[in-house]
């Protein structure tokens, strides 16, 4: 592949080593693109990448002597005397990777229709009901989240929730030729700040909604940031679709330049959700809502609360831009399930048990709010909280579970490198700030069996924290734990 095709679109200078004479980007042939020096070949474009903890450019000497073709850099950088490889220099090698990757993979994007979601809550949920929409609908949509990548019928584990931008065009030529003509994802602010989803123009942008959340060292400097940071979507899509009831969408959507589209229950938006009514049976919980608007329909989804129909509306809108009719829409919004995300696990007619991913004080608080809505016989609460990581996420999560919470059972999460009493006393010291009852169970196989054992008529229990890991981190080690298999080995032994 010709070089000068790789950097179409960029401002660039091109020079021989350092020598500062001027190289034709015609003239040089590149074999492949890396961004690992681990990886560099004879006739490679290695582009420099610099991390909070590793320098990418430190590895320019090496590419020079592995023979590559050409590096990009956006600063100086020290190579061989007399060395002749290509230089490229950019203001910032990220952003500049993006329209690489895209170039080199033959602009997959153009070939999809693409829906990108980004918001503080619901953007995986979210994901998964246009998804299943679609799906529905005859699409092939392919998906690319938190949790996991899809293509087809291939589930690839996700490290980032938005990947490198190489992986993400990566993932989105393998979705062309796995057949798939449209792809949702999620965009996360950490995505659009490091410019991994550059490079091509999104069909349809969301915004769910924002609070302050991952500010601090290496992610957002202020909440402002963090704003500014998701703002960058809706500059850089056709159409957007914002929930228009969220008091920070008029600072999202500052300076945007795509269509804008709102949903939500209040006057004035697009799409509105009208005439909710809770659904509670056994071992589910749900609601039942109208739409008024663009669309009009009635919808039954089987997740509990406000910000479930929040999600819902959000996806009937993206459908509603893919022709889809109510009654495709419908029966995909009912039958949507979502590893993790308020994931009801039947064990009982008695009571109504669930495994959430909430994992920080603002989403725990969030879901127990919206379970009091269903007026149970007492809420449970069971969670620990991760080690190595901040302290006051515990105080927190230990208040807002003795404010909310009937009652909670304490226990261990990913203790990392530290003890899980220590953890969990430090839970506790977030409790004793409230009435709330408690116990502490180390064990989390045995705090789930106390839950399901000592669960009343009309309970609700909830499994909050760990969601769709499968998996316990101890000590620099990743032990299997999923707790759909714990829940069914207790009712296993119950049975024996």
């Amino acid at each position: 592949m010709k070089l000068s095709k790789l950097l179409e679109g960029l401002k660039y200078s091109l020079t021989a080593g350092n020598t500062g004479k001027e190289l034709d980007a015609n003239a040089i042939e590149i074999s492949k693109v890396v961004n690992d020096n681990r990886k560099i070949s004879e006739g490679d474009l290695f582009i420099c990448i610099k991390g909070a903890n590793f320098d990418g450019h430190s590895c320019a000497f090496e590419a020079a002597q592995k023979n590559a073709s050409a590096i990009v850099i956006e600063h100086d950088v020290e190579l061989p005397e007399n060395c002749e490889m290509a230089v490229i220099r950019v203001e910032d090698t990220r952003y500049a990777m993006a329209f690489i990757s895209a170039a080199y993979f033959d602009h997959p994007a153009r070939k999809l229709k693409t829906v990108g979601i980004t918001g503080t809550k619901g953007k995986t949920t979210t994901t998964y009901l246009i998804r299943s929409m679609l799906e529905n609908a005859g699409h092939k949509c392919g998906l690319i989240g938190t949790i996991e990548v899809i293509i087809g019928d291939e589930h690839i584990h996700a490290e980032n929730t938005t990947p490198e931008s190489f992986a993400l065009q990566e993932y989105m030529a393998k979705m062309v030729e796995a057949g798939c003509d449209c792809v949702v994802m999620e965009v996360s602010s950490q995505g659009l700040m490091l410019h991994r989803s550059q490079g091509f123009i999104f069909d349809i942008g969301i915004f769910t909604n924002i609070e302050p959340d991952h500010i601090g060292p290496n992610e957002h400097k202020d909440f402002e940031d963090y704003m500014h940071c998701k703002g960058l979507l809706f500059k850089q899509c056709k159409t957007g679709i914002c929930n228009g009831d969220d008091i920070h969408t008029k600072d999202i959507l500052e300076g945007h330049t795509c269509e804008v589209e709102t949903y939500g229950f209040n006057e004035g938006v697009d799409i509105r959700a009208i005439n909710l009514a809770y659904i509670r049976k056994p071992g589910e919980l749900g609601v039942f809502f109208d739409t008024d608007g663009l669309i009009k329909m009635h919808a039954e989804i089987r997740t509990p609360g406000k910000f479930s129909v929040y999600n819902a509306l959000c996806a009937i809108a993206v459908a509603r831009h893919f022709g889809c009719t109510p009654e495709q829409i419908a029966p995909a919004l009912k039958e949507a399930k979502v590893k993790g995300r308020i994931e009801m696990v039947k064990v009982s007619d008695d009571f109504t048990l669930m495994i959430d991913y909430a994992h920080n004080a603002m989403a725990l608080k969030s879901l127990l709010t919206t379970l009091r809505d269903y007026h149970p016989n007492r809420l449970i609460s069971v969670f620990g909280c991760g080690g190595n990581r901040s302290k006051l996420r515990r105080f927190e999560m230990g208040e807002v579970s003795g404010k909310y919470s009937d009652f909670t059972i304490i226990t261990s999460d990913n203790p990392r490198f530290e003890e899980p009493e220590d953890i969990m006393n430090d839970i506790e010291t977030g409790m004793k700030k409230t009435d709330g009852k408690y116990i502490k169970i180390t064990d989390r196989k045995e705090a789930i069996a106390y839950a399901i054992d000592h669960g009343e008529q009309g309970d609700i229990i909830v499994l909050a924290g760990k969601g769709h890991e499968d998996y316990q981190e101890i000590k620099g080690v990743k032990y299997p734990m999923d707790e759909r298999v714990i829940i069914k080995e207790i009712l296993a032994e119950r049975e024996n």
